[in-house]
């Protein structure tokens, strides 16, 4: 890993989203850009378009582009957008109540919506990755949630597939549209391969990523892995194969209460080696984006994870992975159980979208490459 960080850092990172040239591809174990210079993601996830109000947080409380201008303050360059099969097949109408400090939203379905957001995170020069978070329009997740695989009875395979060619399609044209992470935390059973077609994420994986790359080849394609995208142990053995070279990324998520407080970085480390961290050795090489990670908005109020978040910060900064961290959202969203406009108590905004409510976290995150200012 040190070699591949020293590489990185020789051939220089574009650092700033003005400098990347698109669209991305692969190049072993980096992502890289049409000039062939490597690219470290530095990601936010701004979930809602998945929940019960379909649209993402905080279009209560400011306007979008004031959002969007937070986003870039606290140096981003590119936002993780979770959507549902149900807010792109039904496109509801959105409640005034969600987009209140919006007014042109005001009367819009959710795709309309979406299509604001993606149009001003571009304008910013923020790229998108599209992520395919749950099937049902809820809070996420849970083994028995009925959103735990890619598709259900209501969801099935074939729309799966259907929905993932026909939102591609309808970003095709903006290029700051540049990765589809196909399925969110697979667990509920999903295995990497196997006999039951039903539960084999890996075959699943391959097919929606060729029908993403049939709309639009330009696109990375971001693939999870089981045990809620903690478990890669069996991928060097059965690698995603697609039929457009260079698109491929490995997705792990990672959190402090997902595995065993661990007692020294070196125990972190040997952990996270053997569930993922190793694939950055694997042939063929493939790059990783650990698309989540989070932590309390104060650390003083996270210590039962001890020294998790920052030995973990050191983990991504030794490694040269991309990431994107959970979530920028200062306000809950309506599901599972979770209020409407409640503290987000994981976020880095405030509960009115104007400030930063994590200055810790984001501290911690400027050793990984984000520049906060």
């Amino acid at each position: 890993m040190v070699t591949y960080v020293c590489l990185l850092l020789a051939a220089g990172i574009a650092t700033q989203a003005q400098a990347i040239r698109l669209p991305l591809h692969t190049q072993g174990y980096w992502i890289v850009d049409a000039k062939n210079k490597p690219v470290l993601l530095k990601s936010v996830n701004w979930y809602g378009f998945d929940e019960k109000e379909y649209v993402p947080g905080g279009l209560d409380h400011a306007p979008l582009s004031e959002i969007v201008a937070q986003i870039q303050r606290m140096g981003f360059n590119s936002v993780r957008l979770p959507w549902a099969n149900e807010t792109l097949e039904h496109n509801p109408a959105v409640p005034a109540y969600a987009v209140a400090a919006n007014p042109q939203l005001k009367n819009k379905h959710a795709m309309e919506v979406m299509d604001a957001v993606i149009a001003a995170l571009a304008k910013a020069h923020i790229m998108v990755i599209l992520d395919n978070h749950v099937s049902r329009a809820d809070w996420c997740c849970g083994d028995k949630d009925g959103n735990g695989l890619w598709a259900n009875a209501e969801y099935p395979d074939d729309k799966w597939v259907a929905d993932w060619k026909t939102i591609v399609q309808r970003y095709r044209h903006i290029p700051y549209v540049v990765g589809a992470d196909l399925r969110n935390e697979l667990r509920s059973g999903a295995a990497w391969g196997g006999a039951d077609s039903d539960k084999d994420w890996h075959a699943a994986a391959e097919r929606g990523g060729n029908a993403v790359l049939s709309v639009n080849p330009s696109l990375l394609i971001m693939v999870e892995g089981p045990s809620y995208s903690t478990n890669f142990r069996d991928v060097s053995t059965l690698p995603v194969r697609l039929q457009v070279t260079n698109r491929l990324v490995y997705s792990p998520h990672d959190y402090g209460m997902s595995q065993k407080t661990p007692n020294s970085y070196e125990e972190l480390k040997a952990h996270l080696d053997r569930q993922w961290g190793y694939l950055l050795h694997a042939t063929p090489a493939t790059p990783l984006w650990v698309g989540e990670f989070g932590i309390c908005q104060k650390l003083d109020e996270c210590q039962k994870y001890g020294e998790w978040f920052p030995w973990f910060v050191r983990y991504l900064k030794e490694t040269g992975a991309s990431w994107g961290y959970w979530p920028l959202n200062g306000t809950q969203s309506s599901g599972g159980g979770r209020h409407y406009d409640t503290v987000e108590s994981y976020g880095l905004l405030s509960p009115d979208y104007r400030s930063i409510a994590a200055p810790d976290v984001l501290k911690q995150l400027s050793d990984i490459g984000l520049k906060s200012h």
